[in-house]
């Protein structure tokens, strides 16, 4: 699990002091973690699956996929919660700048968006 853990980190491109801070805990308890340092508490798994969406199965195991195939609804949900919690001021904001356009406006903005996203998959 130790080196799933690390794995998962690294696929994020996240630092030791990145990763922690999302689960609420320090860089040296994440490297005790990836090194067997420290003991795996389950609270901790359901922490790491919850933050990056993470098949528990396969981070207990290293049996199916890392990624947790979530709907589209249940990610909107989980990113309007923390957008609504304060936690992404920017996104906040341009939520609310965006209602305020005309609709003219907004299906310009519509567009750019698509472009930048399918732009982002390529």
């Amino acid at each position: 699990m130790n080196d799933r853990i690390k794995e998962i980190r690294k696929s994020f491109q996240l630092t030791l002091e990145e990763f922690g801070k999302r689960l609420g805990v320090t860089k040296t308890a994440i490297s005790r973690l990836e090194n067997g340092d420290r003991g795996i508490t389950d609270q901790m798994i359901l922490s790491i699956c919850r933050e990056y969406n993470i098949n528990e199965e396969w981070l207990r195991t290293g049996r199916g996929n890392m990624k947790e195939d979530i709907p589209v609804e249940d990610e909107y949900f989980k990113a309007a919660t923390q957008i609504s919690k304060g936690k992404d001021k920017l996104a906040m904001q341009a939520i609310i700048e965006y209602w305020k356009l005309d609709e003219k406006s907004k299906q310009v903005f519509r567009d750019y968006l698509k472009n930048v996203v399918e732009k982002s998959r390529d």
